[in-house]
C-alpha cells in the first residue's frame, strides 16, 4: 500500500519539479504544469499519462486505475487508488509522469543516473 510520503520526496527530487499547495491540496509541477496532484483525503493520485493509452489501463486494472472527471477528460491524465499501489510502482507512475512534462534530455540523464529506476 501507497501513501503520500512514498513519493513526495521523489517529487522534490526530480529536476525543474516543485511542490505546491492548491486548496490544501499537494501537486507537483514542472513550470505551470502539474503532473502528479492528491486529493483532499490523500487516497487518490492523479498524475499524467498518455491520453490514448489510459482507457486500457483503467480496463486492466479497474480496481486501481479510474478515468478522471468528466470534465478533466481532455487533459493527459488518469487517477490512481494508492491503497491498490505498492510504493515501488506509486514512483514509478510519478517518475513516468514527470517524464511527460520535461525535455527529453532531461528525462535520458534520469535514466543514466538510475539505471535500475526510482527506488
Amino acid at each position: 500500500m501507497a501513501v503520500v510520503e512514498d513519493v513526495r520526496s521523489l517529487g522534490r527530487e526530480l529536476e525543474r519539479s516543485y511542490e505546491v499547495w492548491v486548496r490544501d491540496r499537494l501537486k507537483f509541477r514542472v513550470g505551470s504544469i502539474v503532473y502528479v496532484a492528491f486529493s483532499l483525503d490523500e487516497r487518490v493520485m492523479g498524475f499524467a499519462f498518455p491520453r490514448d493509452e489510459r482507457t486500457a489501463l483503467v480496463a486492466s486494472e479497474p480496481h486501481t486505475f479510474a478515468l478522471p472527471s468528466a470534465s478533466d477528460l481532455r487533459f493527459n491524465w488518469v487517477h490512481a487508488n494508492l491503497a491498490a499501489l505498492d510504493p515501488r510502482e506509486a514512483r514509478e507512475l510519478v517518475v513516468d509522469a514527470w517524464r511527460l512534462v520535461v525535455p527529453k534530455k532531461l528525462s535520458r540523464a534520469y535514466d543514466l543516473a538510475h539505471p535500475g529506476g526510482p527506488g
